[in-house]
Protein backbone atom coordinates (compact mmCIF):
# COMPACT_ATOMS: atom_id res chain seq x y z
CA UNK A 1 0.00 0.00 0.00
CA UNK A 2 1.55 3.27 -1.13
CA UNK A 3 0.16 6.78 -0.79
CA UNK A 4 1.78 9.49 -2.93
CA UNK A 5 1.09 13.23 -3.17
CA UNK A 6 2.14 15.98 -5.55
CA UNK A 7 1.94 19.46 -4.02
CA UNK A 8 1.42 21.73 -7.02
CA UNK A 9 1.25 25.52 -7.03
CA UNK A 10 -2.58 25.47 -6.86
CA UNK A 11 -3.69 21.87 -6.15
CA UNK A 12 -2.34 19.01 -4.03
CA UNK A 13 -3.12 15.65 -5.66
CA UNK A 14 -2.97 12.36 -3.73
CA UNK A 15 -3.17 8.81 -5.13
CA UNK A 16 -3.40 5.39 -3.48
CA UNK A 17 -1.55 2.46 -5.05
CA UNK A 18 -2.32 -1.12 -3.98
CA UNK A 19 -0.82 -4.47 -4.84
CA UNK A 20 -3.61 -6.59 -6.36
CA UNK A 21 -2.41 -10.15 -6.98
CA UNK A 22 1.01 -9.80 -8.60
CA UNK A 23 0.61 -6.29 -9.95
CA UNK A 24 0.33 -2.78 -8.58
CA UNK A 25 -2.70 -0.63 -9.47
CA UNK A 26 -3.78 2.93 -8.77
CA UNK A 27 -7.13 2.58 -6.98
CA UNK A 28 -8.25 5.94 -5.52
CA UNK A 29 -7.31 9.60 -5.85
CA UNK A 30 -8.14 12.78 -3.95
CA UNK A 31 -7.29 16.43 -4.35
CA UNK A 32 -7.39 19.60 -2.25
CA UNK A 33 -6.16 23.18 -2.60
CA UNK A 34 -2.47 23.66 -1.74
CA UNK A 35 -2.00 25.50 1.57
CA UNK A 36 1.36 27.30 1.40
CA UNK A 37 -0.06 30.81 1.64
CA UNK A 38 -1.87 32.63 4.47
CA UNK A 39 -4.09 31.90 6.37
CA UNK A 40 -2.73 28.31 6.67
CA UNK A 41 0.96 28.71 5.78
CA UNK A 42 1.45 24.99 6.23
CA UNK A 43 1.76 22.71 3.20
CA UNK A 44 0.78 19.62 5.21
CA UNK A 45 -2.82 20.86 5.67
CA UNK A 46 -3.48 20.45 1.94
CA UNK A 47 -1.74 17.05 1.97
CA UNK A 48 -3.89 15.79 4.87
CA UNK A 49 -7.06 17.11 3.19
CA UNK A 50 -6.24 15.28 -0.07
CA UNK A 51 -5.43 12.05 1.83
CA UNK A 52 -8.69 12.41 3.83
CA UNK A 53 -10.55 12.28 0.51
CA UNK A 54 -8.80 9.00 -0.35
CA UNK A 55 -9.77 7.65 3.10
CA UNK A 56 -13.39 8.48 2.42
CA UNK A 57 -13.41 6.89 -1.04
CA UNK A 58 -11.49 3.74 -0.14
CA UNK A 59 -12.96 3.09 3.32
CA UNK A 60 -9.38 2.60 4.56
CA UNK A 61 -8.08 4.36 7.69
CA UNK A 62 -4.84 6.16 6.75
CA UNK A 63 -4.74 9.15 9.11
CA UNK A 64 -4.50 9.25 12.87
CA UNK A 65 -5.10 12.94 13.59
CA UNK A 66 -2.22 14.71 11.80
CA UNK A 67 -0.20 11.54 11.36
CA UNK A 68 -0.12 9.06 8.50
CA UNK A 69 -0.35 5.52 9.87
CA UNK A 70 2.69 3.57 8.63
CA UNK A 71 3.29 0.68 8.18
CA UNK A 72 -0.01 -1.19 7.53
CA UNK A 73 -1.59 -2.48 10.77
CA UNK A 74 -4.22 -4.72 9.16
CA UNK A 75 -6.27 -5.10 5.97
CA UNK A 76 -8.12 -1.82 6.56
CA UNK A 77 -5.62 0.38 8.42
CA UNK A 78 -2.47 2.25 7.42
CA UNK A 79 -0.16 2.33 4.40
CA UNK A 80 3.35 0.94 3.92
CA UNK A 81 4.98 4.17 2.76
CA UNK A 82 4.14 7.81 2.03
CA UNK A 83 6.07 9.70 -0.70
CA UNK A 84 5.71 13.17 -2.21
CA UNK A 85 6.84 15.63 -4.88
CA UNK A 86 6.42 19.40 -4.72
CA UNK A 87 6.42 22.52 -6.83
CA UNK A 88 4.46 24.59 -4.29
CA UNK A 89 5.71 28.08 -3.65
CA UNK A 90 6.66 28.56 -7.29
CA UNK A 91 9.09 25.64 -7.61
CA UNK A 92 12.87 25.93 -7.44
CA UNK A 93 14.08 29.23 -8.91
CA UNK A 94 17.74 29.33 -9.88
CA UNK A 95 20.22 31.73 -11.39
CA UNK A 96 23.20 30.29 -13.30
CA UNK A 97 26.52 31.85 -14.28
CA UNK A 98 29.10 30.82 -16.86
CA UNK A 99 32.05 32.37 -18.65
CA UNK A 100 30.95 32.06 -22.29
CA UNK A 101 27.19 32.39 -22.59
CA UNK A 102 26.53 29.74 -25.23
CA UNK A 103 29.09 27.26 -23.86
CA UNK A 104 29.52 26.95 -20.07
CA UNK A 105 26.47 29.20 -19.53
CA UNK A 106 24.32 26.83 -21.56
CA UNK A 107 25.80 23.71 -19.91
CA UNK A 108 24.97 25.17 -16.48
CA UNK A 109 21.44 25.91 -17.70
CA UNK A 110 21.01 22.28 -18.83
CA UNK A 111 22.24 21.03 -15.43
CA UNK A 112 19.77 23.25 -13.54
CA UNK A 113 16.82 22.46 -15.85
CA UNK A 114 17.50 18.73 -15.60
CA UNK A 115 17.32 18.97 -11.81
CA UNK A 116 13.80 20.43 -12.00
CA UNK A 117 14.62 24.13 -11.63
CA UNK A 118 13.24 27.23 -13.32
CA UNK A 119 16.21 29.25 -14.60
CA UNK A 120 15.40 32.92 -14.01
CA UNK A 121 18.61 34.30 -15.57
CA UNK A 122 21.91 33.26 -17.14
CA UNK A 123 24.84 35.58 -16.40
CA UNK A 124 28.08 35.31 -18.37
CA UNK A 125 31.25 37.33 -18.84
CA UNK A 126 30.28 38.00 -22.45
CA UNK A 127 26.53 38.64 -22.04
CA UNK A 128 26.91 42.33 -22.90
CA UNK A 129 25.93 43.65 -19.45
CA UNK A 130 28.13 46.06 -17.55
CA UNK A 131 29.48 44.99 -14.12
CA UNK A 132 27.03 47.20 -12.17
CA UNK A 133 24.09 45.81 -14.24
CA UNK A 134 25.11 42.24 -13.37
CA UNK A 135 25.38 43.07 -9.67
CA UNK A 136 22.00 44.87 -9.72
CA UNK A 137 20.41 41.88 -11.48
CA UNK A 138 21.72 39.35 -8.93
CA UNK A 139 20.49 41.57 -6.10
CA UNK A 140 17.03 42.12 -7.60
CA UNK A 141 16.18 38.54 -8.66
CA UNK A 142 16.36 36.84 -5.22
CA UNK A 143 16.82 33.27 -6.49
CA UNK A 144 16.52 30.18 -4.26
CA UNK A 145 19.97 29.03 -5.35
CA UNK A 146 22.88 30.01 -7.64
CA UNK A 147 24.88 27.59 -9.80
CA UNK A 148 28.30 28.91 -10.85
CA UNK A 149 30.21 27.29 -13.69
CA UNK A 150 32.89 28.40 -16.10
CA UNK A 151 36.22 27.41 -17.52
CA UNK A 152 37.61 23.99 -18.35
CA UNK A 153 39.84 22.30 -15.77
CA UNK A 154 43.34 23.73 -15.98
CA UNK A 155 42.21 26.77 -18.02
CA UNK A 156 42.29 30.45 -17.08
CA UNK A 157 40.67 31.43 -13.79
CA UNK A 158 40.31 35.22 -14.14
CA UNK A 159 36.77 35.28 -15.58
CA UNK A 160 35.46 32.77 -13.05
CA UNK A 161 36.91 34.78 -10.16
CA UNK A 162 35.43 37.95 -11.68
CA UNK A 163 31.90 36.38 -11.65
CA UNK A 164 32.44 35.31 -8.00
CA UNK A 165 33.31 38.92 -7.15
CA UNK A 166 30.10 40.18 -8.77
CA UNK A 167 28.06 37.70 -6.69
CA UNK A 168 29.94 38.76 -3.56
CA UNK A 169 29.33 42.47 -4.25
CA UNK A 170 25.60 41.84 -4.81
CA UNK A 171 25.18 40.07 -1.43
CA UNK A 172 22.10 38.24 -2.76
CA UNK A 173 19.22 37.48 -0.38
CA UNK A 174 17.18 34.30 -0.83
CA UNK A 175 13.40 34.33 -1.50
CA UNK A 176 12.39 32.49 1.69
CA UNK A 177 14.00 32.69 5.11
CA UNK A 178 15.67 35.82 6.37
CA UNK A 179 18.25 34.19 8.58
CA UNK A 180 19.91 31.64 6.36
CA UNK A 181 22.65 32.00 3.74
CA UNK A 182 21.90 31.57 0.04
CA UNK A 183 22.97 28.13 -1.26
CA UNK A 184 25.59 28.47 -4.02
CA UNK A 185 27.03 25.55 -5.98
CA UNK A 186 30.39 26.01 -7.66
CA UNK A 187 30.86 23.61 -10.60
CA UNK A 188 33.54 25.34 -12.66
CA UNK A 189 37.31 25.15 -13.26
CA UNK A 190 38.71 23.24 -10.27
CA UNK A 191 41.84 25.45 -10.20
CA UNK A 192 39.64 28.42 -9.21
CA UNK A 193 38.13 26.64 -6.17
CA UNK A 194 40.45 28.19 -3.52
CA UNK A 195 39.82 31.75 -4.78
CA UNK A 196 36.04 31.23 -5.05
CA UNK A 197 36.04 29.83 -1.52
CA UNK A 198 37.93 32.87 -0.26
CA UNK A 199 35.50 35.31 -1.93
CA UNK A 200 32.18 33.55 -1.26
CA UNK A 201 32.82 31.13 1.61
CA UNK A 202 31.63 33.58 4.29
CA UNK A 203 28.75 35.19 2.40
CA UNK A 204 26.94 32.11 1.02
CA UNK A 205 26.30 28.46 1.88
CA UNK A 206 28.98 27.39 -0.61
CA UNK A 207 29.20 23.84 -1.99
CA UNK A 208 31.90 22.63 -4.39
CA UNK A 209 31.30 19.89 -6.94
CA UNK A 210 32.91 18.55 -10.13
CA UNK A 211 33.24 20.81 -13.17
CA UNK A 212 30.24 20.79 -15.55
CA UNK A 213 32.57 21.10 -18.59
CA UNK A 214 35.89 19.53 -17.46
CA UNK A 215 36.99 19.59 -21.13
CA UNK A 216 35.22 21.25 -24.07
CA UNK A 217 34.19 17.92 -25.62
CA UNK A 218 32.39 16.58 -22.55
CA UNK A 219 29.55 17.64 -20.30
CA UNK A 220 29.43 16.23 -16.78
CA UNK A 221 26.05 17.31 -15.43
CA UNK A 222 25.17 14.56 -12.92
CA UNK A 223 27.24 15.75 -9.89
CA UNK A 224 25.81 19.30 -10.14
CA UNK A 225 22.25 17.96 -10.58
CA UNK A 226 22.54 15.73 -7.52
CA UNK A 227 23.95 18.60 -5.48
CA UNK A 228 20.98 20.81 -6.54
CA UNK A 229 18.54 18.14 -5.30
CA UNK A 230 20.32 17.84 -1.94
CA UNK A 231 20.45 21.60 -1.36
CA UNK A 232 16.83 22.00 -2.50
CA UNK A 233 15.74 19.64 0.29
CA UNK A 234 18.20 20.89 2.86
CA UNK A 235 17.82 24.65 2.41
CA UNK A 236 14.97 25.78 0.18
CA UNK A 237 12.34 23.26 1.28
CA UNK A 238 13.15 23.82 4.95
CA UNK A 239 12.23 27.50 4.61
CA UNK A 240 8.86 27.01 2.90
CA UNK A 241 5.92 26.88 5.34
CA UNK A 242 5.27 23.43 6.79
CA UNK A 243 7.93 21.54 4.80
CA UNK A 244 9.84 20.37 7.87
CA UNK A 245 6.72 18.40 8.86
CA UNK A 246 6.25 17.13 5.29
CA UNK A 247 9.85 15.90 5.10
CA UNK A 248 9.38 14.03 8.42
CA UNK A 249 6.14 12.43 7.15
CA UNK A 250 7.66 11.18 3.86
CA UNK A 251 9.45 7.83 3.66
CA UNK A 252 11.72 8.99 0.80
CA UNK A 253 13.32 12.33 -0.18
CA UNK A 254 10.86 14.86 -1.63
CA UNK A 255 11.51 15.64 -5.29
CA UNK A 256 10.70 18.79 -7.28
CA UNK A 257 7.68 17.87 -9.48
CA UNK A 258 9.43 18.43 -12.86
CA UNK A 259 12.42 16.33 -11.81
CA UNK A 260 10.02 13.48 -10.91
CA UNK A 261 8.25 13.72 -14.30
CA UNK A 262 11.70 13.65 -15.94
CA UNK A 263 12.63 10.46 -14.06
CA UNK A 264 9.53 8.60 -15.30
CA UNK A 265 10.06 9.84 -18.90
CA UNK A 266 13.65 8.58 -18.81
CA UNK A 267 12.48 5.25 -17.37
CA UNK A 268 9.96 4.65 -20.21
CA UNK A 269 12.44 5.67 -22.89
CA UNK A 270 15.10 3.30 -21.51
CA UNK A 271 12.71 0.41 -20.96
CA UNK A 272 11.27 0.50 -24.48
CA UNK A 273 14.45 2.02 -26.03
CA UNK A 274 12.42 4.80 -27.63
CA UNK A 275 13.11 8.34 -28.76
CA UNK A 276 10.43 10.40 -27.08
CA UNK A 277 9.23 13.93 -26.45
CA UNK A 278 7.09 14.55 -23.37
CA UNK A 279 5.29 17.73 -22.43
CA UNK A 280 3.68 18.86 -19.19
CA UNK A 281 1.59 21.98 -19.80
CA UNK A 282 0.52 23.69 -16.57
CA UNK A 283 -1.05 26.94 -15.47
CA UNK A 284 2.20 28.86 -15.14
CA UNK A 285 4.85 26.87 -17.02
CA UNK A 286 5.26 24.33 -19.81
CA UNK A 287 7.95 21.68 -19.33
CA UNK A 288 9.29 19.77 -22.33
CA UNK A 289 11.30 16.56 -21.89
CA UNK A 290 13.08 14.59 -24.58
CA UNK A 291 15.15 11.46 -24.80
CA UNK A 292 16.98 11.01 -28.11
CA UNK A 293 19.61 8.31 -28.47
CA UNK A 294 19.58 7.88 -24.68
CA UNK A 295 20.36 11.58 -24.04
CA UNK A 296 17.86 13.20 -21.66
CA UNK A 297 17.03 16.90 -21.85
CA UNK A 298 14.46 19.03 -20.08
CA UNK A 299 13.53 22.66 -20.60
CA UNK A 300 10.98 24.78 -18.83
CA UNK A 301 9.22 27.65 -20.55
CA UNK A 302 8.45 29.59 -17.39
CA UNK A 303 6.36 32.13 -19.28
CA UNK A 304 4.07 29.76 -21.20
CA UNK A 305 1.06 28.37 -19.37
CA UNK A 306 -2.71 28.09 -19.59
CA UNK A 307 -3.81 30.31 -16.68
CA UNK A 308 -1.27 32.47 -14.80
CA UNK A 309 0.92 32.84 -17.92
CA UNK A 310 -1.79 32.80 -20.59
CA UNK A 311 -1.18 36.48 -21.51
CA UNK A 312 2.49 35.68 -22.15
CA UNK A 313 1.43 33.08 -24.71
CA UNK A 314 -0.55 35.83 -26.46
CA UNK A 315 2.44 38.20 -26.30
CA UNK A 316 4.96 35.66 -27.55
CA UNK A 317 2.88 33.97 -30.24
CA UNK A 318 1.08 37.10 -31.44
CA UNK A 319 -2.67 37.37 -31.87
CA UNK A 320 -2.62 36.26 -35.53
CA UNK A 321 -0.99 32.93 -34.62
CA UNK A 322 -3.64 32.18 -32.00
CA UNK A 323 -6.51 33.30 -34.23
CA UNK A 324 -5.38 30.96 -37.04
CA UNK A 325 -6.51 27.95 -34.96
CA UNK A 326 -9.95 29.35 -34.04
CA UNK A 327 -12.60 27.67 -36.26
CA UNK A 328 -15.00 30.64 -36.36
CA UNK A 329 -14.86 34.39 -36.96
CA UNK A 330 -14.17 36.44 -33.85
CA UNK A 331 -13.01 40.03 -33.52
CA UNK A 332 -9.61 40.67 -31.96
CA UNK A 333 -10.78 42.64 -28.93
CA UNK A 334 -13.20 39.89 -27.83
CA UNK A 335 -10.40 37.32 -28.05
CA UNK A 336 -8.02 39.52 -26.04
CA UNK A 337 -10.68 40.04 -23.36
CA UNK A 338 -11.30 36.31 -23.04
CA UNK A 339 -7.59 35.63 -22.65
CA UNK A 340 -7.22 38.32 -19.97
CA UNK A 341 -10.27 36.96 -18.09
CA UNK A 342 -8.58 33.57 -17.86
CA UNK A 343 -5.46 35.21 -16.40
CA UNK A 344 -7.50 37.08 -13.76
CA UNK A 345 -9.47 33.93 -12.84
CA UNK A 346 -6.92 31.13 -13.30
CA UNK A 347 -9.06 28.35 -11.80
CA UNK A 348 -12.03 28.72 -14.20
CA UNK A 349 -12.65 26.17 -16.94
CA UNK A 350 -14.44 26.75 -20.27
CA UNK A 351 -18.26 26.78 -20.01
CA UNK A 352 -19.18 26.95 -23.71
CA UNK A 353 -17.93 25.27 -26.86
CA UNK A 354 -16.38 28.41 -28.33
CA UNK A 355 -14.48 29.07 -25.05
CA UNK A 356 -13.12 25.52 -25.24
CA UNK A 357 -12.06 26.01 -28.87
CA UNK A 358 -10.27 29.25 -27.98
CA UNK A 359 -8.46 27.56 -25.09
CA UNK A 360 -7.40 24.70 -27.39
CA UNK A 361 -6.14 27.27 -29.94
CA UNK A 362 -3.98 28.92 -27.25
CA UNK A 363 -2.61 25.59 -26.05
CA UNK A 364 -1.43 24.76 -29.61
CA UNK A 365 0.68 27.92 -29.60
CA UNK A 366 2.00 27.34 -26.05
CA UNK A 367 3.03 23.79 -27.02
CA UNK A 368 4.59 24.94 -30.31
CA UNK A 369 6.65 27.73 -28.69
CA UNK A 370 7.79 25.49 -25.82
CA UNK A 371 9.10 22.94 -28.33
CA UNK A 372 11.00 25.64 -30.27
CA UNK A 373 12.58 26.72 -26.96
CA UNK A 374 13.41 23.08 -26.14
CA UNK A 375 15.07 22.45 -29.52
CA UNK A 376 17.34 25.46 -29.00
CA UNK A 377 18.69 24.04 -25.71
CA UNK A 378 18.69 20.29 -26.49
CA UNK A 379 21.80 20.58 -28.64
CA UNK A 380 25.21 19.06 -29.12
CA UNK A 381 28.05 20.87 -27.34
CA UNK A 382 28.86 24.30 -28.70
CA UNK A 383 32.42 25.54 -29.12
CA UNK A 384 33.77 22.05 -29.79
CA UNK A 385 36.20 21.52 -32.66
CA UNK A 386 34.77 18.49 -34.43
CA UNK A 387 36.75 16.50 -36.99
CA UNK A 388 35.32 17.34 -40.39
CA UNK A 389 35.38 15.35 -43.60
CA UNK A 390 35.14 16.85 -47.07
CA UNK A 391 31.36 16.18 -47.18
CA UNK A 392 30.84 18.18 -43.97
CA UNK A 393 32.54 21.20 -45.53
CA UNK A 394 29.79 21.34 -48.15
CA UNK A 395 27.04 20.84 -45.53
CA UNK A 396 28.41 23.70 -43.39
CA UNK A 397 27.21 22.00 -40.19
CA UNK A 398 28.34 23.53 -36.94
CA UNK A 399 28.31 21.83 -33.60
CA UNK A 400 25.44 22.90 -31.40
CA UNK A 401 22.91 21.29 -33.76
CA UNK A 402 19.65 20.30 -32.04
CA UNK A 403 19.32 16.64 -30.98
CA UNK A 404 15.56 16.67 -31.73
CA UNK A 405 14.97 14.81 -34.99
CA UNK A 406 11.22 14.56 -35.64
CA UNK A 407 11.71 11.74 -38.17
CA UNK A 408 13.38 9.54 -35.53
CA UNK A 409 10.71 10.34 -32.93
CA UNK A 410 8.78 7.24 -31.75
CA UNK A 411 6.44 8.61 -29.09
CA UNK A 412 4.91 11.91 -27.91
CA UNK A 413 3.60 11.93 -24.32
CA UNK A 414 1.20 14.70 -23.29
CA UNK A 415 0.38 15.65 -19.73
CA UNK A 416 -1.12 18.56 -17.79
CA UNK A 417 -4.72 19.73 -17.36
CA UNK A 418 -5.60 20.78 -20.90
CA UNK A 419 -4.31 17.50 -22.41
CA UNK A 420 -5.26 15.08 -19.60
CA UNK A 421 -8.76 16.49 -19.12
CA UNK A 422 -9.79 17.38 -22.70
CA UNK A 423 -13.47 16.33 -23.15
CA UNK A 424 -12.57 14.05 -26.09
CA UNK A 425 -9.25 12.21 -26.47
CA UNK A 426 -9.11 13.16 -30.17
CA UNK A 427 -8.81 16.81 -29.04
CA UNK A 428 -5.60 16.03 -27.09
CA UNK A 429 -4.23 14.12 -30.07
CA UNK A 430 -4.96 16.85 -32.63
CA UNK A 431 -3.60 19.61 -30.33
CA UNK A 432 -0.26 17.76 -30.16
CA UNK A 433 -0.21 16.94 -33.90
CA UNK A 434 -0.96 20.57 -34.85
CA UNK A 435 1.62 21.98 -32.42
CA UNK A 436 4.47 19.52 -32.99
CA UNK A 437 3.88 18.57 -36.64
CA UNK A 438 5.29 15.05 -36.26
CA UNK A 439 6.88 13.56 -39.40
CA UNK A 440 6.42 10.04 -40.78
CA UNK A 441 5.03 7.53 -38.25
CA UNK A 442 4.62 8.70 -34.63
CA UNK A 443 2.75 7.24 -31.64
CA UNK A 444 0.89 9.64 -29.34
CA UNK A 445 -0.21 9.12 -25.76
CA UNK A 446 -1.53 11.12 -22.81
CA UNK A 447 -1.29 10.88 -19.00
CA UNK A 448 -4.81 9.81 -17.91
CA UNK A 449 -5.26 11.83 -14.71
CA UNK A 450 -1.88 13.50 -14.29
CA UNK A 451 0.00 11.08 -12.04
CA UNK A 452 3.46 11.13 -13.65
CA UNK A 453 5.08 13.09 -10.78
CA UNK A 454 3.87 10.54 -8.20
CA UNK A 455 5.21 7.67 -10.32
CA UNK A 456 8.54 9.43 -10.89
CA UNK A 457 9.29 9.63 -7.17
CA UNK A 458 7.91 6.09 -6.68
CA UNK A 459 10.29 4.70 -9.33
CA UNK A 460 13.24 5.71 -7.13
CA UNK A 461 12.09 3.31 -4.37
CA UNK A 462 10.06 0.64 -6.23
CA UNK A 463 10.52 0.58 -9.99
CA UNK A 464 8.13 -2.34 -10.52
CA UNK A 465 5.25 -0.56 -8.78
CA UNK A 466 5.88 2.63 -10.77
CA UNK A 467 6.09 0.78 -14.09
CA UNK A 468 2.99 -1.37 -13.40
CA UNK A 469 0.82 1.64 -12.61
CA UNK A 470 2.34 3.66 -15.45
CA UNK A 471 1.50 1.03 -18.07
CA UNK A 472 -1.94 0.06 -16.74
CA UNK A 473 -3.45 3.21 -15.25
CA UNK A 474 -1.45 6.26 -16.24
CA UNK A 475 -0.51 6.07 -19.90
CA UNK A 476 -3.37 6.14 -22.40
CA UNK A 477 -2.26 5.40 -25.95
CA UNK A 478 -4.14 7.64 -28.37
CA UNK A 479 -2.90 5.99 -31.57
CA UNK A 480 -0.51 6.62 -34.45
CA UNK A 481 -0.23 9.66 -36.71
CA UNK A 482 1.11 9.13 -40.24
CA UNK A 483 2.28 12.43 -41.73
CA UNK A 484 3.91 12.53 -45.20
CA UNK A 485 6.53 15.29 -45.63
CA UNK A 486 6.01 17.63 -48.55
CA UNK A 487 3.52 20.17 -49.85
CA UNK A 488 1.05 20.35 -52.71
CA UNK A 489 -2.16 22.01 -53.88
CA UNK A 490 -5.38 20.94 -52.16
CA UNK A 491 -6.85 17.90 -53.92
CA UNK A 492 -3.52 16.81 -55.51
CA UNK A 493 -2.30 13.28 -54.78
CA UNK A 494 -0.24 13.02 -51.58
CA UNK A 495 -0.01 9.20 -51.29
CA UNK A 496 -1.84 5.97 -52.17
CA UNK A 497 -2.32 3.74 -49.16
CA UNK A 498 -3.30 0.23 -48.23
CA UNK A 499 -4.20 -0.68 -44.60
CA UNK A 500 -4.57 -4.27 -43.37
CA UNK A 501 -6.49 -4.29 -40.06
CA UNK A 502 -6.10 -7.02 -37.39
CA UNK A 503 -9.62 -8.38 -38.10
CA UNK A 504 -8.70 -9.14 -41.73
CA UNK A 505 -10.35 -6.02 -43.24
CA UNK A 506 -8.33 -4.03 -45.76
CA UNK A 507 -8.78 -0.47 -46.96
CA UNK A 508 -7.27 0.88 -50.19
CA UNK A 509 -7.58 4.58 -50.94
CA UNK A 510 -5.78 7.78 -51.98
CA UNK A 511 -4.76 10.51 -49.52
CA UNK A 512 -5.01 13.94 -51.09
CA UNK A 513 -3.31 17.13 -49.92
CA UNK A 514 -5.57 18.93 -47.44
CA UNK A 515 -7.14 15.68 -46.17
CA UNK A 516 -7.25 14.48 -42.57
CA UNK A 517 -8.53 10.91 -42.05
CA UNK A 518 -9.17 8.79 -39.00
CA UNK A 519 -9.57 4.99 -38.85
CA UNK A 520 -10.59 3.23 -35.61
CA UNK A 521 -7.84 0.88 -34.37
CA UNK A 522 -8.34 -0.23 -30.77
CA UNK A 523 -5.60 -0.08 -28.09
CA UNK A 524 -3.24 -3.05 -28.43
CA UNK A 525 -4.38 -3.59 -32.05
CA UNK A 526 -1.79 -3.50 -34.83
CA UNK A 527 -2.38 -2.70 -38.49
CA UNK A 528 -0.03 -2.94 -41.47
CA UNK A 529 0.15 0.28 -43.49
CA UNK A 530 1.69 0.44 -46.97
CA UNK A 531 2.04 3.89 -48.52
CA UNK A 532 3.17 4.93 -51.98
CA UNK A 533 3.89 8.66 -51.75
CA UNK A 534 3.73 11.03 -54.74
CA UNK A 535 7.11 11.78 -56.31
CA UNK A 536 7.83 14.97 -54.29
CA UNK A 537 6.53 13.43 -51.01
CA UNK A 538 8.73 11.70 -48.43
CA UNK A 539 7.71 9.26 -45.67
CA UNK A 540 11.16 8.87 -44.18
CA UNK A 541 12.72 6.62 -46.81
CA UNK A 542 13.21 9.36 -49.42
CA UNK A 543 11.02 11.23 -51.94
CA UNK A 544 8.58 8.93 -53.76
CA UNK A 545 9.87 5.79 -51.98
CA UNK A 546 7.09 3.44 -50.77
CA UNK A 547 7.04 2.52 -47.06
CA UNK A 548 5.43 -0.38 -45.16
CA UNK A 549 5.11 -0.13 -41.39
CA UNK A 550 3.25 -1.87 -38.59
CA UNK A 551 1.33 0.73 -36.56
CA UNK A 552 -0.15 0.63 -33.05
CA UNK A 553 -3.73 1.48 -32.21
CA UNK A 554 -5.15 3.52 -29.34
CA UNK A 555 -8.35 5.05 -28.00
CA UNK A 556 -8.44 7.44 -30.99
CA UNK A 557 -7.00 5.18 -33.70
CA UNK A 558 -4.92 5.70 -36.83
CA UNK A 559 -4.69 9.24 -38.20
CA UNK A 560 -3.54 9.98 -41.75
CA UNK A 561 -2.45 13.61 -42.00
CA UNK A 562 -2.32 14.82 -45.62
CA UNK A 563 -2.16 18.52 -44.71
CA UNK A 564 1.49 18.72 -45.75
CA UNK A 565 4.68 19.39 -43.82
CA UNK A 566 5.56 22.02 -42.82
CA UNK A 567 1.88 22.61 -42.00
CA UNK A 568 0.55 25.80 -43.60
CA UNK A 569 -2.94 27.12 -42.99
CA UNK A 570 -4.74 29.14 -45.71
CA UNK A 571 -3.91 32.85 -45.45
CA UNK A 572 -7.35 34.42 -45.85
CA UNK A 573 -9.81 34.00 -43.04
CA UNK A 574 -12.75 32.50 -44.92
CA UNK A 575 -10.71 29.66 -46.47
CA UNK A 576 -8.97 29.04 -43.17
CA UNK A 577 -12.21 28.68 -41.19
CA UNK A 578 -13.52 26.39 -43.98
CA UNK A 579 -10.35 24.24 -43.82
CA UNK A 580 -10.43 23.99 -40.00
CA UNK A 581 -14.14 23.10 -40.08
CA UNK A 582 -13.48 20.39 -42.68
CA UNK A 583 -10.65 18.85 -40.58
CA UNK A 584 -12.63 19.04 -37.34
CA UNK A 585 -15.62 17.32 -38.99
CA UNK A 586 -13.38 14.63 -40.51
CA UNK A 587 -12.16 13.48 -37.08
CA UNK A 588 -15.34 14.38 -35.12
CA UNK A 589 -13.38 16.82 -32.96
CA UNK A 590 -16.22 18.83 -31.41
CA UNK A 591 -19.97 18.13 -31.02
Amino acid sequence: MIVATDCGSTTTKAILIEKIGDEYRQTHRGEAPTTVEAPFEDVTRGVLNAIAEIEELSGRRILDGDRIITPCRDAKTGVDIYISTSSAGGGLQMMVTGVVQNMTGESAQRAALGAGAIVIDVLASNDGRLPHEKIERIRAMRPDMILMSGGTDGGAVTHVVEMAEYVSAAEPRPRFGVTYKLPLIYAGNKDAQPQVKKILGEKTALEMTENIRPVLERENLAPARNKIHDLFLEHVMQQAPGYKKLIEMAGAPIMPTPAAVGVIMETIAKRESLNLIGVDIGGATTDVFSVFGGVFNRTVSANLGMSYSISNVLAEAGLANIMRWVPFTIDEQTLRNRIKNKMIRPTTIPQTLDELQIEHAISREALRLALIHHKSLATGLKGVQQERTISDVFEQQTSGKTLIDMLKLDLIVGSGGILSHAPRRIQSMLMMVDAYEPLGFTMLSVDSIFMMPHLGVLSTINEKAATDVFVRDCMIYLGTCVAPIGQGQNGELCADYDIAFPDGRTVKDRLQFGDLRLYPLEPGGKAKVTMQPAKQVNLGAGAGVPVTREVQGGVVGLMLDGRGRPLQLPADQQSRVAALTKWHDAVDLYP
